[in-house]
């Protein structure tokens, strides 16, 4: 969930790794810091609570060169640094990464959580070590430290200690026995080294969470495995398991271009990226939608995959989506969708519930785990739990370098772009898209509904990105509303069938951005508890789209406006006129039909809560507490 950076070259590596690191901000944090070995060798750590600013206030005027570092004198350099997200301990100075030995020779940045720290604390206290923090991650730095004692090796001594962790972890470690070193490890958290030069020709090497914050210095990686250790050194990288074989590296060559981080002007990453969701769904369509008379190419990458793909289809008797947050929520959109046009049962599982019981999984199953990241812990659990029971599973994912990727039988990039804001908008409309193709692919090759339907939601379809459009174009009435609901404590959202989820990522991403109690229900569940709460002080906010339950939808509205609650509506079709005084605002979107309307009912409920988060003074891109890449439990 926070983000690590390794870097040994002859730059100056106290302002590259802070450069870097601001590039991985987006995952969310709440302190930072970095360690680097001087001219001296001697260990230096700087670190601070708040923001990498804060940071960057203590540093040493000779270390506070922004950008990439400087070329040096032909000297080699080592540091690391660390974005934390607490977790053990608060989010303090004391807790901040990195940590050290007892003896200062050792430090250590962890993204991750080691779940036997207790034991490991209390072992290592009896045997005269000092413990400063709170955090599980000392324990790991005052065993390596403990065990270095004794063993010249610091690769057996690596081996050694992580023989000992339970848990999860991605590790840099550096030593100031060892200054010409850097050492990396990875168990069941994301972890990726870059290979590169300098502009005099040394080689230099960044060890990163992320490849964003690698990508503006090299674009030639190597991705990291579970339970593989790196020694790197300017002679390069040597990699080896847990038991202390060698494994041959393999470096990757990536595009950088989808990695690209700029606001292009917006005031804020969520802001921009709500505008982009109309190019979000044409790229998503692009190549795999053509027209509405030719079948749709799902996996976009070669006709064999395709095939294999296509074969598999044919013989599923059931789907099992699996996400955590707004993959949820975008997964229950799909199952509405899937469902009625393909006539095949869908289930849908929050991630960290499926890992931990026994789920009915089998060889006739396509497990679908949805994840922006592709690094979300629980649904990785998940996927490598669906397959050891059989299933075949289709990951949608926004990076295709992700460890879900690499691990899931098939891959459906959602082709989103980097998104930075924490809280997600345009990956739960690609997302949503995605699994629109799936079903309609589904129902073609099942023959499952009839071609002119499917034609009529393949035109729809690629309607939808110009309906957006116009969504965008209109965005005054809800920052009105931003300023007339914003300082409400409690907001329900509630809508019937396909919208139903819809409810519940807006009320996700005004709790998420806001800070504002919000839930999403279905309006037929709101006599059956939440009535109970409406006042005048709570707006209920409805999604009414034409369809079966408009009717229904306006009932329910009524009986919120009966005790008072002040109403909005969200709608694509006209509210006649006899019943638009149970609103006190209604704000009218394009139509389209029916099954298609999440990708254009979420956006006003998006801008709506980023409206309302901007009114209120909040930290819009990252939100206290979140993160955005979950990598631990």
């Amino acid at each position: 969930m926070c983000g690590i950076v390794g870097y040994l070259g002859h730059k100056s590596p106290v302002p590259l790794i802070v450069d870097s690191l601001r590039h991985l901000e987006y995952r969310g944090y709440d302190s930072a810091g970095v360690a680097y070995l001087d001219n001296e060798n001697l260990l230096q750590v700087y670190k601070a609570s708040g923001k990498l600013m804060n940071l960057e206030n203590i540093l040493p005027a000779s270390l506070q060169i922004r950008g990439n570092g400087n070329v040096s004198n032909g000297a080699q350099h080592i540091g690391i640094g660390h974005i934390r997200w607490a977790t053990h301990g608060a989010a303090n100075d004391v807790n901040a990464h990195p940590h050290t030995g007892s003896r200062n020779e050792i430090a250590l940045v962890h993204n991750g959580i080691i779940e036997n720290f207790y034991e490991l604390r209390q072992e290592l206290q009896c045997k005269g070590h000092t413990f400063l923090s709170e955090t599980d991650t000392e324990s790991v730095v005052q065993l390596l430290e403990h065990l270095s004692q004794d063993e010249p090796d610091f690769c057996k001594v690596v081996l050694k200690a992580l023989d000992k962790l339970q848990g999860a972890y991605a590790l840099n470690v550096i030593s100031k026995k060892h200054p010409n070193k850097l050492y990396a490890a990875r168990n069941q958290a994301p972890l990726v080294i870059g290979v590169g030069q300098d502009a005099n020709g040394h080689p230099e090497y960044i060890v990163a969470s992320d490849a964003v914050a690698i990508v503006q210095h090299t674009n030639r990686l190597i991705y990291l495995k579970d339970g593989e250790i790196a020694e790197i050194s300017e002679q390069g990288v040597r990699i080896m398991n847990l038991k202390g074989d060698l494994v041959e590296p393999v470096i990757e060559t990536i595009s950088t271009d989808p990695l690209t981080i700029d606001k292009k002007g917006y005031k804020h990453f969520m802001l921009k990226e709500i505008y982009e969701q109309p190019d979000v769904v044409r790229n998503s369509l692009s190549g795999r939608l053509q027209s509405v008379h030719q079948p749709i190419w799902l996996l976009g990458n070669t006709p064999q995959a395709e095939e294999t793909f296509n074969r598999e289809l044919q013989d599923i008797g059931r789907i099992v989506i699996i996400g955590c947050g707004t993959s949820y929520n975008a997964g229950m959109v799909g199952k509405y969708f899937i469902e009625e046009l393909v006539q095949i049962p869908v289930e849908v599982e929050a991630a960290g519930e499926f890992r931990y019981r026994n789920p009915f999984i089998n060889n006739k199953d396509l497990v679908i785990t949805m994840s922006q990241s592709g690094e979300t812990a629980d649904t990785l659990a998940a996927l490598r739990l669906s397959r050891q029971k059989g299933a075949k599973v289709l990951t949608l994912t926004n990076r295709e370098d992700s460890t879900m990727a690499r691990e899931a039988d098939f891959v459906m990039p959602v082709r989103a772009g980097v998104e930075v804001s924490v809280a997600a908008t345009k990956s739960f409309t690609a997302q949503v898209t995605a699994l629109y193709l799936l079903g309609l692919a589904l129902a073609e090759k099942r023959k499952a509904s009839h071609p002119e339907q499917l034609e009529a939601l393949k035109s729809d379809l690629l309607k939808i990105p110009a309906r957006i459009e116009t969504v965008l174009h209109n965005t005054e009435p809800l920052q009105a509303m931003a300023r007339k609901y914003g300082h409400a404590r409690d907001v329900l959202f509630i809508a019937r069938g396909v919208n139903f989820p819809v409810a519940m990522e807006g009320a996700l991403k005004l709790k998420e951005i806001s800070y504002i109690h919000a839930e999403g229900y279905s309006g037929s569940e709101l006599k059956h508890g939440p009535i109970a709460m409406l006042d005048s002080n709570i707006p209920v906010i409805s999604v009414l789209t034409k369809g079966p339950v408009f009717e229904k939808m306006i009932s329910n509205c009524q009986e919120a406006k009966a005790r008072e609650a002040r109403c909005i509506a969200i709608s694509n079709t006209p509210i006649p006129k006899e019943l638009q005084t149970t609103f006190e605002d209604i704000l009218e979107i394009p139509e389209c039909m029916e099954p298609l309307s999440p990708l254009l009912t979420t956006i006003p409920l998006q801008l709506l809560a980023y409206y309302m988060a901007e009114f209120l003074g909040k930290d819009v891109d990252q939100p206290r507490n979140l993160a955005k890449s979950v990598t631990v439990e």
